[in-house]
């Protein structure tokens, strides 16, 4: 029998039935082989989050109805590759609680692999947002019906029914984002111009982690245009983060707009489109445009944001040739100054 030297090794050895899903920029599916690449050094990871790949594993053993949960964060190098020493802790923990055979039908073991999270440095705890949006997919995926809080979501955001919104969860937000259709999009985004603030920034921190239809997308842009004229910016940021997901003809545009005005570009705006609508940022363009943006804001940590776009694998080419680039006289320049570092790396890819 092969030894068990990877997560991967495990899922696939043990026979478990398996469902992954990024937990670092958004809550998305995640394949069984992106992990085995990752963990064979064969490829950097492709969402990283503060120098982690976060990952969400719902999974069953053998005969066992309900699924086990874990949240693992795996630490990654400069250029978001495994640092494989946590891990490899951790599955010799694994190996230690079930023998060094793992067992075909995973009855006997259940819980004692579920322990292996109490104490454990990978663990970690998903923002509220994240768990409830991963506990939709996972549902969806499984081939289960949504939680009892999708109906008067669903009532209450199609405008045909007479909902108390302040009855609503977080849990069916995080169901409707996940499972809504084309229709349902529409008529969300009929209702989006009168929905009170304390529904409308948790349904966004949900929405950003689906695709977003186009005349909801419009709606998205249309609510944070008329936040921050009246100085939402939590409001405003939220629908920036949702639009995340939208078709980048649209979400990218905004973005556009957005990053040619200054009084605009405050540090939770860029913080946003960062966090959430990173893809929009590889453009040749735009790109740059956010980074001289950043660093002309002194109320921004410029290297860490930078950083940890760099770890993103599509990003990390431009980036440092855009830092590589930039003339001593720019605002990115001027925060590189002293730095040699940076630009010795640049200068090196």
């Amino acid at each position: 029998m092969q030894p068990i030297h990877s997560l991967h090794d495990f899922f696939v050895r043990s026979g478990a039935e398996v469902w992954l899903y990024h937990l670092g920029r958004r809550v998305e599916p995640c394949a069984l082989e992106t992990l085995a690449a990752f963990e064979a050094g064969e490829m950097p990871w492709p969402e990283p989050w503060q120098n982690e790949a976060r990952l969400g594993l719902v999974f069953r053993l053998g005969n066992v109805r309900d699924p086990l949960i874990w949240f693992l964060a795996l630490p990654l190098d400069e250029q978001g590759q495994i640092i494989p020493a946590r891990r490899d802790d951790f599955v010799q923990r694994l190996l230690e609680t079930l023998g060094r055979s793992v067992s075909a039908d995973g009855r006997e073991s259940h819980h004692e692999v579920d322990n292996l999270m109490q104490d454990n440095p990978l663990a970690f705890t998903p923002a509220l947002p994240f768990r409830a949006v991963m506990h939709a997919r996972a549902n969806r995926d499984m081939g289960n019906v949504a939680s009892q809080h999708l109906e008067p979501v669903e009532a209450y955001l199609s405008g045909q029914q007479a909902v108390d919104w302040r009855a609503l969860g977080l849990q069916g937000l995080a169901d409707f984002a996940v499972r809504h259709d084309s229709v349902q999009a529409r008529e969300l985004a009929a209702q989006l111009p009168s929905l009170p603030e304390d529904v409308l920034t948790p349904l966004c921190y949900c929405l950003e982690h689906v695709a977003i239809d186009d005349a909801l997308a419009l709606a998205l842009r249309d609510r944070g245009d008329k936040a921050a004229d009246s100085g939402d910016i939590e409001t405003f940021c939220a629908c920036v983060r949702a639009i995340g997901g939208a078709d980048r003809t649209i979400a990218g545009a905004w973005f556009d707009e957005l990053l040619d005005d200054p009084d605009a570009c405050g540090p939770d705006l860029l913080a946003a489109i960062a966090g959430r609508g990173w893809p929009h940022l590889e453009h040749a363009e735009r790109l740059p445009r956010f980074l001289e943006r950043l660093a002309e804001r002194h109320d921004t940590d410029f290297m860490s944001v930078a950083r940890d776009l760099a770890v993103i694998p599509r990003l990390r080419l431009p980036l440092l040739m855009t830092l590589r680039e930039s003339s001593a006289d720019t605002a990115i320049g001027r925060r590189l100054a002293g730095l040699g570092t940076v630009r010795s790396q640049a200068s090196g890819n």
